[in-house]
Formats: structure tokens, sequence, C-alpha cells
């Protein structure tokens, strides 16, 4: 087992690639909805391929990358959570998405912090983001093993509001 003594330095994420069936329709979502701008474009053999987009407010570069295939393949889960700020900002994304027309799950209490699930790209990747406000402090050092998480996470709520 490797101590923290041992564990190499990293940085975050440096940024996140999704497998795409079109490339127009993927961009022109993730800028409507998220914000992001597009940074780099990607060709190969004179064909756009790839773009690389930015975000301007603190969320994790995306690499959009045409493949069809994979994009498919992919589709329904949810391989990542976008880290947000606190509940309000994420009141506020869910609001958004909901103006905006695209179906989510709402924000829910969960195992550290204030989820919003079940939001789908236009290729079906579940794109979910998780508060980085947490409303349950874990002991660093210790494992904490959490059984049946919507469950759980409905009886914390209600102790949670309770306080």
């Amino acid at each position: 087992m490797t101590t923290v003594a041992q564990a190499p330095t990293l940085a975050g994420v440096h940024h996140l690639k999704l497998p795409v069936c079109d490339l127009a329709r993927s961009r022109d979502w993730y800028t409507s909805r998220l914000g992001y701008v597009v940074e780099l474009e990607f060709f190969e053999d004179g064909r756009l391929n790839g773009l690389g987009l930015r975000h301007p407010n603190g969320g994790p570069d995306l690499a959009l990358r045409l493949d069809p295939p994979r994009a498919e393949a992919a589709a329904g889960f949810d391989y990542f959570a976008i880290g947000v700020p606190d509940k309000e900002s994420i009141d506020a994304l869910a609001e958004r998405l909901t103006a905006l027309g695209d179906p989510h799950a709402g924000v829910h209490f969960a195992t550290k912090g204030w989820i919003l699930p079940l939001l789908h790209d236009p290729d079906g990747h579940e794109v979910r983001f998780y508060t980085v406000e947490h409303h349950t402090a874990f002991e660093s050092d210790e494992v904490t093993s959490v059984h049946d998480p919507r469950e759980t996470s409905e009886h914390r709520a209600a102790d949670y509001l309770q306080r």
C-alpha cells in the first residue's frame, strides 16, 4: 500500500475527453449549456476530428473527439462529476438547465455534498455535477463505507434538515 509520503505529486484533472458522434452538435451543447469556449481544433488528414474547450469560470477543460462507435458505447454512463462551488451554485445550474429545456433529476443531498445527476449531452453521456462544499465532514485518514448510497443520503438529508 502506498503511503502519502510515497504518492506522486499531481495537479488535479488536466482535461476530460469524450467521444462524440457530431462535433458541431456537441460543441453547441457544451457552449450553450455550460458556457464552454472552443480553444483548440484538431485536424487529421484535413478533417476536423476534435475540439479542445476551456471553461471561463473554473470548470475542467474538455476535449471532444469525433468517434461515433465509442460515443454510442459510452452513452448513459456517468464517467465523471464536474465540481460546483456550493449549494447555491448547483441550484442555479439546475434552474438554467431546466430553462434551456434539458431534463435532469434535480439537486439532491448526496454522500458528502449535493448532486445534480441525470443530465445527458447529445450523445447520451451522463454529465453529473457535485458540490465542492460538503454538508458532512469525514475523517481524512479513515475509510468511510457507504451502504445503499441513495437510501443513506435520504436519511442523512432528513437529519440535516432537522438541524
